[in-house]
C-alpha cells in the first residue's frame, strides 16, 4: 500500500450509492487518486474518461468506449460524471481537513 491507496479509498467513499465501479478496479482508483493530486477540484469528466481509458487499455483494449471523450455519445459520457464528482468531493474533504 502506498500514499495513493488512502486517496483512492476516499474517492471510492465519495461515490454515490448507486455507482457501480468495475470489478478489480483498484488500479483505476489509483489513477483517480493521481487526478485528485494533480487537479483536485478542477478535475473534469474528460479527465476521468482519459484515466479510465488508460486503465481499460490494459483490461480490454477492444472496449467500444476507448475513444476520445468528445467522440462519445452523451449517454456514455455520463458514466464519467459520478467519478469526477467523487474526486471533487474528495478534494473538498481534503481541503477541509487541511484547514
Amino acid at each position: 500500500m502506498t500514499y495513493l491507496d488512502p486517496l483512492a479509498d476516499l474517492i471510492r467513499s465519495c461515490l454515490p450509492s448507486d455507482a457501480e465501479p468495475p470489478a478489480a478496479s483498484d488500479d483505476l482508483f489509483r489513477l483517480y487518486a493521481v487526478l485528485l493530486l494533480a487537479k483536485g477540484g478542477q478535475v473534469t469528466d474528460e479527465d476521468v474518461h482519459n484515466a479510465w481509458s488508460a486503465w481499460m487499455q490494459s483490461v480490454d483494449n477492444t472496449h467500444e468506449a476507448l475513444l476520445p471523450f468528445q467522440d462519445l455519445d452523451p449517454g456514455t459520457r455520463a458514466f464519467d460524471a459520478p467519478y469526477a464528482e467523487a474526486i471533487r468531493a474528495a478534494a473538498r474533504r481534503l481541503d477541509r481537513d487541511a484547514s
